[in-house]
């Protein structure tokens, strides 16, 4: 392949990204998981989130893997406090510790920092859950925004993951512009 060839590939291919959703933009996971933060079972959600958020063209390091609990809330501080506000990640998804465990607090430690909550993207992902099984319902996430950034709590499971991920996908332009607010909201009739 010629350089021209190559130049002009490369260029299409950064055109191409930069049309991308998330292009500019950061996204962090945080997986609420005590085995596999001790590193006695696999995480196996976090590569799924990661990748969806890096297709979508958000730059999204590996998963942040830590004990169900209090961790799960310092990590959020972390992203949402701590970092500068130009800094923060404009999409920041958990997944686990939304169950009824007495260590599964992520909702909590999530609810505190949001300025806005957003219960009916819960709803549609319980609602999407169903499909396949009844436990779909035990999730406690919660959803919703902290100054630009959204965040949203997946359950812990591969399955649980995949119909968050179904759901919100969907949504995911129309919540960054509103969020970013950034969409012509327009007359209203």
């Amino acid at each position: 392949m010629s350089s021209e060839t190559n130049g002009a590939a490369q260029a299409q291919a950064t055109s191409q990204a930069d049309d991308l959703l998330g292009a500019g933009r950061t996204a962090a996971v945080i997986i609420a998981s005590t085995s596999a933060a001790r590193g006695e079972a696999a995480d196996t959600t976090g590569p799924i989130l990661v990748d969806w958020l890096r297709t979508r063209g958000y730059e999204t390091p590996e998963a942040i893997v830590v004990r169900d609990g209090e961790p799960v809330g310092q990590a959020l501080r972390a992203l949402l406090i701590d970092t500068p506000e130009d800094e923060r990640p404009r999409i920041i998804v958990t997944s686990g510790g939304t169950g009824l465990a007495p260590d599964d607090r992520t909702p909590e430690f999530t609810a505190e920092i949001l300025e806005r909550q957003s219960p009916g993207l819960i709803y549609a992902m319980w609602r999407k859950g169903l499909e396949t099984t009844t436990s779909a319902v035990m999730s406690r996430g919660v959803a919703g925004v902290t100054g630009r950034s959204f965040v949203i709590n997946f359950p812990g499971s591969k399955g649980g993951v995949k119909d968050g991920i179904t759901v919100i996908d969907e949504l995911l332009e129309h919540i960054q512009t509103s969020v970013e607010d950034t969409t012509d909201h327009g007359p209203r009739d």
